[in-house]
């Protein structure tokens, strides 16, 4: 088992855990519909990059 020679402090325990955090999902606005959705996903509406990709039938 790995035993550490000395403390590490709280100082040097934080620096190396400063990229550990989360971010949220980056966001774009459609070109055509103006709708906000994730980056390189398509809408709700089924554009993609301003074009109608997907028909998903308005009932």
């Amino acid at each position: 088992m790995a035993v550490q020679k000395s403390k590490v402090s709280r100082s040097h325990r934080d620096k190396r855990r400063t990229h550990d955090s989360l971010s949220g999902p980056t966001l774009s606005t459609d070109q055509t519909t103006g709708e906000r959705h994730r980056r390189h996903h398509v809408t709700a509406d089924g554009f993609y990059k301003g074009q109608k990709v997907l028909d998903l039938g308005e009932d």
